[in-house]
C-alpha cells in the first residue's frame, strides 16, 4: 500500500485537533446537561438532601420554621418571609413526629442521644422534652426517623447559626387538614411568637395599615403576582397590605427577585409618592425557571425585573395612594423587597390539632 502523501496527512493532522476539540465540547455539553438536571429550580423540584438558602431575602428579624410533614419539607422564614427550604426525613409510621406550634426548647450542635444508642444528633434544636427535636441526620426520601425531623447536615448547620431559645417551630401535615399550609408560601403562617398571621386595621380605602401592630425595626415588603397584592412586614408581624393593579408592561409570569434599596435618590420623583424623590433599588434574581420554552429555544430569564420597579415613571402596576405615601415613610436604605409570582400566604387550618407552645425554662429529661 502507498504511503499517504503529504497533502493527506497534513488533512489527518488538521482533523484530529478538530475531534479532539469537538469530543471535549460533547464532554462539556453532557456535563452542563447533567448540572442543569441536578440544580433545584424551586422547592418541589429538590431532591433528598437538597435545601435552598437565601438569607439575604431577609437579613434580620425574628425566626419561625415552619415543617410540613405530607410534603417532606421545612421551610425557614425571617421577619416574616421565606428565607429557606430543605428536604427532611419525618417520623416513620409508628414514631410519627407530633403536628401543632412549639418553641425551640434547647440547642446542642454535638449532642448524641440518650434513647438510641448514643446516635449523633448534630446541630440539635429541641422541640419536646420527650424527644423530639430538630437535627443533621440521613435523608432517605421519606420519613424514617423516630420522630425528629432529619435535616440536609449542612442546612442543620445554616439553620442552628441564626435560631434561638424560645424561636417558634410549625410542624403541619395537610393530610390532615387539606387547608394547612402547603407548597409554596412566601409568608410564614405564624408570627414570631407562633400567633396566626391576622391583617392590619385597615388604613384607608382600599388597603389596610398600621404600623403600630409591630416593634420599630426594618420593614420588608413582599409584592405576590400570583395574588396581585402587597405586604408589608416588620419584626415579622403584618403592618400594611394593598391590592396591587397589574398594567400592561414588562412584568415577569415567573420567577422571584430580590430588591435592595440603597443609599440616595434619584431624579425623578418617587412613583410611591411623586412630591418625594425615589430610592435606589438593586436586583438579585433569587429562583429562575430555566427551562427551554415549548418551541426548543432558549427560555428568557425569569424574574428579572427592572433596577427601578418602584421608582420608574411607567410602571406597571398601581397602588392605592395612600397606601404608597406610608410605605414611603418607612423605607431605609437596606429595606428589602421580594417580588414573585409564588402565592404570598396559604392559613394554617384553625382545625388542625396544634399541641401547646412549650416553654423553654420547663426542663425535662436529655434524650
Amino acid at each position: 500500500m502507498a504511503p499517504p502523501s503529504g497533502c493527506r496527512l497534513e488533512s489527518v493532522r488538521r482533523r484530529r485537533p478538530l475531534r479532539a476539540l469537538a469530543s471535549l465540547l460533547l464532554l462539556l455539553l453532557a456535563a452542563a446537561a447533567a448540572l442543569a438536571q441536578d440544580t433545584p429550580r424551586g422547592p418541589l423540584d429538590l431532591k433528598p438532601g437538597q435545601f435552598l438558602w437565601h438569607p439575604e431575602i431577609a437579613p434580620s428579624g425574628p425566626v419561625v420554621l415552619v415543617v410540613s410533614l405530607d410534603e417532606q419539607r421545612a421551610y425557614v422564614y425571617r421577619n416574616g418571609i421565606a428565607i429557606g427550604v430543605s428536604t427532611i426525613s419525618s417520623g416513620k409510621p409508628g414514631k410519627d413526629t407530633p403536628t401543632g406550634v412549639f418553641t425551640i426548647l434547647q440547642k446542642n450542635k454535638d449532642h448524641r442521644s440518650n434513647i438510641y444508642n448514643n446516635a449523633p444528633m448534630p446541630y440539635m434544636q429541641r422541640l419536646t422534652w420527650d424527644g423530639i427535636a430538630l437535627h443533621g441526620g440521613a435523608l432517605p426520601g421519606y420519613p424514617a426517623s423516630h420522630g425528629c425531623v432529619r435535616l440536609p447536615h449542612p442546612f442543620a448547620q445554616k439553620l442552628f447559626a441564626i435560631t434561638r431559645n424560645g424561636d417558634t417551630v410549625v410542624v403541619s401535615d395537610a393530610r390532615a387538614a387539606p387547608t394547612t399550609l402547603v407548597y409554596p408560601a412566601v409568608l410564614a403562617p405564624v408570627t414570631a411568637s407562633g400567633l396566626p398571621l391576622a391583617t392590619p386595621e385597615a388604613g384607608g380605602p382600599g388597603y389596610s395599615w398600621d404600623d403600630t401592630a409591630a416593634p420599630p425595626g426594618q420593614v420588608g415588603i413582599v409584592v405576590s403576582l400570583r395574588d396581585r397584592r402587597i405586604h408589608v412586614l416588620r419584626a415579622g408581624v403584618p403592618i400594611g397590605e394593598a391590592p396591587l393593579e397589574l398594567l400592561p408592561g414588562d412584568l415577569p409570569t415567573a420567577g422571584t427577585t430580590l430588591f435592595v434599596m440603597g443609599e440616595g435618590t434619584r431624579a425623578n420623583a418617587s412613583v410611591l409618592d411623586p412630591g418625594r424623590p425615589g430610592h435606589r433599588w438593586t436586583a438579585y434574581p433569587i429562583l429562575q425557571d430555566a427551562r427551554p420554552a415549548a418551541d426548543g429555544t432558549a427560555a428568557q430569564p425569569a424574574g428579572t425585573l427592572p433596577l427601578d420597579l418602584l421608582e420608574r415613571p411607567s410602571l406597571p402596576v398601581r397602588l392605592p395612594a395612600d397606601f404608597g405615601r406610608r410605605l414611603y415613610d418607612v423605607l431605609v436604605p437596606g429595606t428589602t423587597l421580594l417580588v414573585t409570582d409564588l402565592p404570598a400566604i396559604r392559613p394554617l387550618d384553625a382545625e388542625q390539632p396544634s399541641q401547646p407552645v412549650l416553654e423553654s425554662d420547663a426542663e425535662g429529661p436529655n434524650s
